[in-house]
């Protein structure tokens, strides 16, 4: 069953990484500062000069998300991205591990139409995971707010965790800008 809590009152930091380093929780990470919203009218995926990447800014920002993680612990993870080229290169920059490209976290800002199959797509797909290994999930901010009805900033990470019901709650969000 699909259920997402909101986030009512955040939980303290410290037991946000406890959470994810425990296997009781994964995040979502809205890719790194990438300025402007959408993608050119030209836009192809596989073409990174036709989308709007990473500024320098975000580079460094997706850098430092990773060392975020590194000093809390968590020091190899599954990391799972959208294929827009600023979703992998956050991912990349995270350094936390393999990366691995998932459709199911591509961006839907241009084919609204979309978010309900995909994100119930997605929960089927997390229904499956194990979280024994930190499961970071690298996406966008339209496909995180329809899955938690957060929207985040630029590489913000949401805590989420999977109850025994099946059902998702929000524990709570970090910014890193």
């Amino acid at each position: 069953m699909f259920s997402i809590s909101s986030l009512q009152a955040q939980i303290p930091e410290n037991d946000l990484w406890r959470s994810l380093k425990r296997g009781e929780s994964f995040v979502m990470i809205r890719h790194a500062e990438a300025p402007g919203i959408g993608d050119p009218k030209n836009f192809e995926l596989d073409d990174c000069s036709t989308q709007r990447n990473l500024s320098d800014e975000g580079l460094d920002q997706a850098e430092q998300i990773g060392r975020l993680f590194r000093s809390n612990g968590v020091v190899r993870a599954q990391v799972y991205t959208s294929e827009w080229c600023r979703c992998k290169d956050t991912s990349t920059q995270l350094n936390l591990g393999k990366v691995n490209s998932l459709s199911l976290l591509n961006s839907f800002f241009n084919s609204y139409s979309r978010k309900s199959v995909q994100t119930s797509a997605l929960e089927d797909w997390l229904d499956d995971q194990f979280f024994d290994t930190p499961l970071i999930l690298v996406t966008h901010q339209v496909n995180i707010t329809a899955f938690t009805e957060v929207y985040p900033e630029s590489g913000e990470i949401v805590f989420i965790q999977r109850s025994d019901k099946g059902d998702y709650e929000v524990l709570g969000t970090i910014e890193t800008l």
